[in-house]
């Protein structure tokens, strides 16, 4: 679900004016890490799992059904090996960096008009100060009477006071909520956290080879059958966005480890939160690529496009969230690929952390 901080609130800016009047595991990979010294260098990091070097496909698979344009056509790349967290940071570990930081998230801190206003039409006028408050992006849950699945805008709200901390805004809380994955997050809070703990944020072609876990060609990331998503995903069973029957046992965000980890121990790699990267997105970016080319290590596009979007940069986005239907997105692919605005956050994004030999060394 790509959301756009700008396209929520220019509703609600107009509306206030016109109110008051205006199992294959490459053998060639796994050859790779046995003959180098790197387990005997350094052990593995705390809750964090080694993603083993291996050429993979990345992008659409033949048989997936939800395969979107924007991840075709499919290529082979091969990623270096690497560390990654076993799940996506939670609130008891960013709670840990902002209380040896003082950090300030993007959510909490005041707007500022004149740069939102960079992104909407000429001339806009200038909303109440009452309205220009920190707030994060939530999940309308009244929301009621969907007249096109096109506009967005009917299930999402900006919430005046959401934070991480508070993350249904004013009066809401975290108590008791360690173990959830940290959101209402902006790209630049979780550069910090990556700062901070000495961890960076995965490439597109990264988080996918941790996604394939042993495996080199996967829908999924437990594998090829759509039927087990349910008992391994986090996601919406019912009428989006009006109904979930819950039927994997969580009607919204559930705590990290709820479902079953992959091949190599990954937790949560599709569903519950979508999980930020490094790369730029660009929907045209696989079309500039050579399908008979292996590529080494890529970092994805040179510059971001969305055609619903095209003044505001994104960057790519995996592994879908709760709100994921197959109605919908079906992002709890693999190759699902969507766009995030790296000036705010909401209430199904987080984000998990990578980190290399070299970066452990220092």
């Amino acid at each position: 679900m790509n959301i756009h901080l700008k396209a929520i609130l220019l509703p609600i800016i107009t509306v206030l004016f016109f109110v008051i009047g205006c199992d294959k595991k490459s053998k060639e990979a796994e050859k790779v890490v046995k003959n180098t010294t790197f387990d005997k260098e350094i052990e593995a990091p705390n809750e964090m799992v080694w993603v083993a070097t291996k050429t993979f496909l990345m992008g659409a698979k033949k048989d997936d059904k939800y395969a979107m344009m924007r991840e075709k056509p499919s290529h082979k790349v091969t990623v270096d090996g690497f560390f990654m967290d076993v799940h996506e940071v939670t609130n008891k570990q960013f709670r840990k960096f902002v209380e040896a930081t003082k950090y300030i998230t993007v959510a909490e801190r005041p707007i500022d008009w004149d740069e939102i206003k960079k992104d909407l039409p000429a001339n806009t006028p200038r909303p109440a100060d009452s309205i220009l408050q920190p707030g994060s992006l939530i999940f309308n849950k009244q929301a009621k009477g969907i007249v096109s699945m096109d506009n967005y805008t009917q299930w999402w709200k900006w919430q005046l006071g959401a934070n991480w901390k508070q993350p249904e805004g004013p009066g809401s809380s975290i108590d008791g909520k360690d173990n959830y994955p940290v959101v209402h997050v902006a790209q630049e809070d979780a550069l910090a956290y990556c700062k901070w703990s000495n961890r960076r944020l995965p490439t597109e072609a990264e988080w996918e080879s941790a996604a394939q876990g042993k495996f080199e060609d996967n829908i999924y990331t437990w594998g090829n059958t759509y039927d087990n998503l349910i008992t391994n995903a986090n996601t919406w069973q019912g009428k989006f966005p009006t109904e979930n029957k819950s039927e994997d046992g969580f009607e919204y965000i559930s705590p990290i480890k709820s479902y079953p980890a992959n091949s190599i121990g990954l937790f949560d790699m599709a569903g519950n939160v979508w999980e930020m990267t490094l790369d730029l997105f660009n929907v045209n970016y696989y079309k500039s690529l050579d399908p008979n080319i292996v590529y080494k290590n890529p970092k994805g596009a040179d510059k971001s496009y969305t055609p619903s979007n095209p003044y505001q940069t994104e960057y790519v986005m995996k592994g879908g969230s709760f709100l994921c239907h197959e109605s919908y997105c079906a992002s709890f692919r693999v190759s699902a690929r969507m766009g995030m605005e790296p000036n705010s956050g909401s209430d199904h994004i987080g984000f998990r952390t990578v980190a290399t030999k070299e970066m452990l060394m220092k």
